[in-house]
Parts: structure tokens; sequence; C-alpha cells
């Protein structure tokens, strides 16, 4: 197994723990939402995501000040936060958001 490999499934197993504690918020949509009332901490978006869903949401997240990575197809983000597959999930915790952009999905 190549540690990025490791890497990526900890921050999904990470972003579904974060889930779990109500601090996700998934989908586009809601997304925006937490990005315009100053909920969003962390922006993650799927590696496979749609230019337009993208376009939608990174230059916002750029504008706001909020930072966002690439992590996962959309199957694997959808999954990671108990959904079907998903473009983009915004983090509202800042611990959480803080852990997520520590790790690199590779080396």
């Amino acid at each position: 197994m190549m540690m990025g490999t490791s890497r990526r499934a900890e921050a999904l197993a990470l972003l579904g723990i974060a889930r779990r504690a109500g601090a996700v918020v998934k989908g586009t949509d809601a997304t925006r939402r937490a990005l315009r009332t100053g909920d969003a901490r962390l922006v993650i978006a799927a590696e496979d995501g749609s230019e337009t869903q993208l376009k939608k949401v990174l230059p916002l997240a750029s504008a706001r000040g909020v930072p966002w990575r690439k992590l996962g197809n959309r199957d694997e983000l959808g999954a990671a936060v108990g959904s079907g597959p998903l473009a983009v999930v915004a983090v509202t915790h800042p611990g959480f958001a803080e852990q997520l952009q520590e790790r690199p999905e590779r080396d």
C-alpha cells in the first residue's frame, strides 16, 4: 500500500468522524450557504467533481478566505460522509478543519 493511499483513507475517515459530530455540510448548495454565513472553515472538493460545481464553490471560498483542498473522488467523498456521490463538502468545526488541512493526501 502506498503512503498516499493510507493518508487519503485517514483523511476520509476523519471526515466521517466530523460528519458524525455534526461538523460537515454536504453538497454544493449547502457548502455555498455555509460559506456565505461564515460557518465553513474548510471546503473539500472531489478530484473528479464537475468544473461547473467547483466553479460555484471554490471562487466563493477564496473570496471568503476559506481554505480548500481536493480529496478523493465523488464516490469516496460521498461515502465518507454517509451520502451518495458528492462534488463538495464543507467542514464547519475549526478543529476538524485544521486536522484535515494538516493531512496531505500524498507525501
